[in-house]
């Protein structure tokens, strides 16, 4: 039971526990999430939410785990008025039949978070369930969080967040028509435009990553920013391809991130970003290799 966002390697270990118990015990691994977010609800002039998947993202990722049953359920105020006792004998016990529950450390639930781990210990053995608590998962004795991933990509720290995902962090969007600057320079881009405006976006920046292209992965420089060196130019997502050379207008591509090779910076010409990009295409293909 969670939001799950990101998937990253704490909510990987409670999965993978979950499927251990129910290979032996012959039963099925039920995974309840929500969606909107509840902050959407709650607090819905909280336009500062930024989160690590959208749905659909969630969705695809959690596929790979060995999960029977996704449930998104849809959170809305009624909902979150349940009490922690109503929400675990009238949706975990009469509606999901849960015979064994796995939890992370901090997990809360129920009205005003009100439910936790010593809630459960209780209703246990009245509702007849078997209950887990996973301890923290360290990577290098810092416990991983999708806050401390949020953290790391809102200063560009790619790495450190996929080292926390376990996974390439990545975003998906559309393709539409720019102001063709790239093209000028020798470096075409693909202008990526995101349907979700809650999916955070890394740091402004200089990356290198791979973008998928009907089921291929190609390496690519992925642009985030202003770009200062081009006047009245608007804020922009740009993915320029290494090895490719053709039509991506109105496609739906997914870039991955693997790492930052720069922060986003103003050149006194054109001539200068373009030697500038011509150094950071070497530096990206030794990275990519």
């Amino acid at each position: 039971i969670g939001t799950f966002d990101g998937v990253h390697k704490g909510h990987q270990k409670i999965i993978k526990r979950l499927t251990q118990i129910a290979a032996a015990n012959n039963g099925e691994v039920v995974l309840l999430t929500f969606f909107p977010h509840p902050r959407m609800v709650l607090h819905p002039d909280d336009h500062g939410i930024s989160l690590l998947n959208t749905l659909d993202e969630k969705v695809d990722l959690l596929k790979k785990y060995g999960i029977q049953h996704l449930i998104v359920h849809q959170f809305t105020k009624e909902f979150s008025r349940l009490t922690s006792t109503e929400f675990v004998r009238d949706i975990l016990v009469n509606k999901l039949k849960a015979k064994h529950l796995v939890i992370g450390y901090d997990h809360h639930f129920g009205r005003n978070r009100e439910g936790t781990i010593e809630n459960l210990e209780e209703m246990a053995p009245i509702h007849h369930f078997e209950l887990e608590q996973i301890s923290k998962q360290d990577i290098d004795h810092i416990a991983v969080s999708s806050t401390k991933i949020r953290n790391a990509l809102q200063i560009g720290d790619v790495a450190l967040a996929n080292k926390y995902l376990g996974h390439n962090y990545s975003l998906r969007g559309e393709v539409v028509k720019g102001n063709s600057d790239g093209k000028k320079l020798g470096f075409p881009t693909a202008n990526i435009r995101m349907k979700e405006t809650f999916k955070l976006i890394p740091a402004n920046g200089v990356y290198v990553g791979f973008v998928n292209v009907n089921g291929e992965n190609l390496k690519c420089m992925i642009n985030i920013g202003n770009r200062p060196t081009f006047e009245h130019a608007d804020w922009a997502i740009e993915a320029h391809l290494l090895d490719f050379d053709g039509d991506l207008y109105g496609k739906n591509l997914e870039v991955e991130f693997i790492t930052r090779l720069r922060a986003e910076q103003k050149f006194e010409s054109l001539e200068g970003l373009k030697t500038q990009l011509k150094e950071d295409k070497i530096q990206a293909l030794k990275l990519l290799s």
